[in-house]
């Protein structure tokens, strides 16, 4: 478990539903706690820019210059005969990258 500030806001969310009802509250407070342990209730979204290392005012073509460049050295069937983690760590970064690109595509077919 990486968090447990979640936990606690859940503990205290079901602490104050238990008066109604203690187990509708008891199992709300632990669905609210762990929701916000996994960010579901994330307030800002990742700016697939930054990712990039772009500026929103980039043009197409340098959108894609940056996409080509970091996929390129990220890609995982670069790192072979690389440690498991590290293989590991370029696959998250390749998703990252990828999710990026594509997310900026969308953004800009809507414009």
């Amino acid at each position: 478990m990486k968090r447990w500030y979640g936990k606690l806001l859940g503990l205290f969310a079901g602490a104050a539903l238990m008066r109604f009802n203690p187990l509708l509250g008891g199992l709300i407070g632990l669905l609210i706690g762990h929701a916000f342990d996994i960010d579901w209730f994330r307030l800002r979204r990742d700016d697939p820019y930054a990712v990039l290392g772009v500026t929103t005012d980039a043009s197409d073509a340098d959108i894609e210059r940056a996409y080509r460049r970091l996929i390129s050295q990220y890609h995982p069937d670069r790192l072979d005969g690389a440690a498991a983690e590290l293989r590991r760590q370029a696959e998250a970064r390749a998703r990252e990258i990828n999710g990026a690109y594509d997310r900026i595509k969308t953004l800009r077919k809507r414009s």
